[in-house]
């Protein structure tokens, strides 16, 4: 008898154990944006992402899309528990860490990786910027710096913008407002499109990472004189937007260290993708143009985080990385972001 109930207690104890497994690994649903679908380089990581958030108690299904727009909505609609966009996209959920990609604001990767660090740091002020309503930031990686193509090699400063056309994202009101400043026609367009556009010579320019060169054959459009101009116009980025009644404070942590321990991974993509490109192709600027430009992009900064279109509290974060690199930056001494 006294062994009978040994065994029912070590039974109960093996069964709850089961049952709090089976409970601790509970089923959530990711949309996943990737241009190139399940076999592209975004959807690759969060293969190992979903291995890993086995162990944050989560059983985590990907969705594959090929359309961001349609990736928003479906979370937006709870299709989703979460979803991987672009930084761009992300504004709409979180206007802090969609304000990444503020023009001109990270000159280079490694000031990328500073901030991202800062952001996945579990920093309680950080965090608090990181929620916005029912949407929690679940981690960031670098998508790559983002460069001017053109269809002429000619177009290499300021006054040969004036009267090209150039393809811009139609959902960042910041891309059509600096085009219009230098005196460019904005064509609206989107990240499925944007490339067509510039490959059939419907537009005079574009803006995209360097991945995009091989993955949407860029290649094509800067046939014959046309080139990309060295110059970082702004980091682009992917991150995971969580709907934080899904997911608990844990969970969140977790998701945000292992997406920036991606980042060397994710630089290893982006390096790849710049040693595809023909050299012929870069556009070098003179130091004195890229100062004049920098200056440029902060005053336009300036103005659009005035205007709400990006977070004053990013931008400001953005301006002591820049500040933390190069202490003689003239913005040093007389900070206005």
């Amino acid at each position: 008898m006294r062994y009978k109930k040994a065994l029912t207690a070590v039974m109960a104890t093996v069964l709850g154990l089961a049952a709090a497994g089976a409970h601790a690994a509970e089923k959530r649903t990711l949309c996943v944006f990737d241009i190139i679908g399940a076999s592209g380089d975004v959807y690759n990581v969060m293969k190992d992402y979903r291995t890993a958030a086995a162990g944050w108690g989560a059983d985590i299904d990907l969705k594959p899309y090929t359309d961001e727009k349609i990736t928003a909505e479906a979370l937006k609609a709870g299709q989703c528990d979460g979803a991987v966009l672009t930084g761009l996209r992300v504004r709409q959920f979180n206007h802090y860490s969609g304000s990444m990609e503020a023009i001109g604001a990270i000159p280079d990767y490694e000031h990328l990786r500073t901030v991202i660090q800062v952001l996945s740091s579990d920093t309680p002020s950080i965090n608090e910027k990181l929620t916005s309503g029912p949407y929690t930031i679940g981690g960031l990686m670098p998508m790559g710096a983002a460069y001017l193509f053109v269809k002429d090699k000619a177009i290499n400063n300021v006054n040969a913008l004036s009267g090209k056309s150039i393809s811009v994202m139609e959902y960042d009101p910041a891309q059509a407002q600096m085009a219009a400043k230098v005196g460019m026609s904005p064509v609206l367009s989107d990240i499925t499109n944007f490339a067509g556009r510039f490959n059939n010579n419907s537009v005079d320019i574009c803006f995209a990472p360097v991945v995009a060169y091989s993955a949407l054959e860029l290649y094509k459009g800067l046939q014959p004189d046309g080139g990309i101009i060295r110059y970082t116009l702004g980091q682009l980025t992917n991150q995971i937007v969580l709907r934080k009644d899904r997911f608990s404070e844990d969970f969140v942590k977790q998701s945000r260290k292992f997406m920036f321990g991606q980042f060397d991974r994710a630089m290893t993509i982006i390096n790849n993708a710049e040693n595809e490109v023909d050299k012929k192709w870069w556009i070098e600027l003179p130091e004195e143009d890229k100062r004049g430009y920098d200056e440029m992009l902060r005053e336009a900064r300036i103005e659009m985080t005035q205007d709400g279109i990006y977070s004053k509290d990013l931008t400001n974060l953005l301006l002591k990385v820049r500040c933390k690199y190069d202490p003689s930056r003239a913005e040093c001494a007389n900070p206005q972001e």
